[in-house]
């Protein structure tokens, strides 16, 4: 488990697919089960919310993300790689860096929270037991966090399978004392400050929920670098389950951030606000949730997009790629912190993830559907490897049907929202209430059909069955893929 692992996303080899369900649920739970989703799970108190409303908002917002990010447990069983690469059988092999830049929006994102929020938690706690800190503090532990999830990510899917197995542990164990620690002061009829940050309540809340359906759908693009470890064989209601029971266990993390929330005088300084009221004899358990927390949630960002970055870039190996990303994320950290008041921009980003990356998801998924989950493997290797044609070359390497869908989709999410940071033209055409995720995924879900229905694609990308709910035409848009340097396309089910 400590060899640096050398796939990167090339398919590998059905005799290395000797993962289980269980293995994905650990490493999905694994990667929420930290401080990052403590502080999401805070955000419904900032935001001006009873504890009843927020943690009504909490729960549905962890099993709306849950429901939506499933499906993209199936793709990686099947086509060998990530989710990222496997989205080029529906995008086009050019047009998969979306789901490429995607990723590295979202890797960024929580790899920063949660070096940002690891290393404040840690100067928090040695605060309270009476060590000596601040800035310098703060630095060094931004920068121990860092190293540990490069070295992780270094070595790669087995040592971070390891590492998952003592974090969900140790991880639950620490927060479930942590209610202990805080149950005396907790007041269930917390009402809020009643000053919602959208001046209404239900505009409120939804941006409440909205927020924390962040949190699971940011592992949309990530679930491939896992689910291509297990078998293809395997039973796609344990592939559903394995995801889907891993973020209704995040219910822990959330709780917990929503619970001492109640707590702190300024939720929006919830970190240091945390460690001064936490008991003394919490500090350092306190500390050690941090550290656990930073590390579990780093190295499932950094890991996955370390892998698709260096496919984007052939120059580069995985083991590069990821310390390149790190490096970038790394840097994001230190200057947004020592430099400028990055918070509220860190929380805009995890809105701009919900609405750009679910539509992205729909199309993934609908494709999936109508493909009977039919992919092949080689032909979606073809830009990594720098080649042109294959079945999903389309047009110039990019699939316009699904592109287009897309792209009405973000638009409409953009035109619709309603954020602290983010308002679009049609942002109050219902009262203020933020609508833009529904009316993304309806674009979605109906804009993608539509294209296939005037556009048909090509059988050639469709199984031996043939399309589902769809029509076909005969005719190929594929530039065939050169022989003479190339193994045979095979399916990969």
């Amino acid at each position: 488990m400590t060899v640096v692992e050398t796939h990167g996303v090339a398919p590998i080899p059905v005799s290395d697919q000797s993962s289980r369900p269980f293995d994905l649920f650990r490493l999905a739970f694994g990667g929420a089960n930290t401080f990052a989703t403590i502080i999401l799970g805070t955000l419904p108190i900032a935001y001006g919310l009873g504890f009843a409303a927020a943690a009504a908002a909490t729960v549905i917002g962890v099993v709306l993300g849950a429901l939506i990010l499933s499906p993209m447990a199936l793709f990686g069983p099947r086509t060998r790689t990530n989710n990222a690469v496997s989205s080029g059988a529906h995008f086009g092999v050019v047009g998969r860096a979306l789901g490429s830049l995607l990723s590295l929006l979202t890797a960024v994102t929580f790899f920063s929270i949660s070096v940002w929020v690891s290393g404040d938690a840690i100067v928090g706690a040695a605060h309270r037991l009476g060590l000596p800190g601040g800035d310098s503090l703060r630095a060094v532990s931004y920068g121990v966090i860092a190293v540990a999830v490069f070295v992780v990510c270094v070595y790669g899917y087995q040592f971070m399978l390891l590492i998952n197995k003592i974090a969900v542990v140790a991880g639950s164990a620490l927060m479930l004392l942590g209610f202990v620690a805080y149950g005396g002061a907790f007041d269930p009829s917390f009402a809020g400050s009643g000053d919602h940050i959208l001046g209404g309540f239900w505009p409120t809340w939804v941006l409440a929920v909205l927020t924390v359906m962040a949190n699971p759908v940011s592992f949309g693009g990530f679930l491939g670098d896992w689910s291509r470890y297990i078998p293809a064989t395997t039973s796609t209601r344990r592939q559903l389950a394995a995801p889907f029971l891993a973020q209704l266990c995040t219910l822990l993390p959330f709780g917990f951030g929503l619970f001492t929330a109640t707590l702190v005088a300024d939720p929006n300084r919830y970190v240091s606000g945390l460690a001064a009221v936490s008991p003394f004899w919490y500090a350092l358990p306190l500390l050690l949730v941090a550290l656990v927390g930073g590390l579990s949630t780093g190295t499932t960002a950094l890991y996955g997009t370390g892998l698709d970055f260096s496919s984007l870039v052939p120059r580069l190996n995985r083991v590069q790629g990821t310390v390149v990303v790190g490096f970038l994320a790394l840097t994001l950290v230190f200057v947004g912190t020592f430099l400028f008041d990055f918070v509220e921009t860190i929380n805009a980003f995890a809105i701009l993830i919900v609405l750009l990356t679910s539509p992205w998801m729909v199309i993934m998924m609908a494709g999936y559907v109508f493909r009977r989950g039919h992919y092949l493997v080689e032909d979606l290797q073809v830009f990594n490897e720098g080649r042109r044609g294959g079945a999903y070359w389309f047009r110039s390497g990019i699939n316009w049907r699904a592109m287009t869908a897309w792209l009405l989709s973000a638009l409409a999410a953009l035109l619709f929202a309603n954020t602290p940071l983010l308002v679009g033209p049609l942002g109050d055409l219902a009262a203020g209430i933020d609508i833009s995720l529904p009316v993304a995924l309806l674009t979605a879900a109906i804009a993608y059909p539509a294209a296939l229905f005037l556009f048909p694609e090509p059988r050639s990308v469709f199984g031996p069955q043939g399309p589902r709910l769809v029509p076909a035409r005969e005719e190929t848009e594929s530039v065939p893929v050169p022989t003479t340097e190339d193994a045979p396309t095979t399916a990969a089910h």
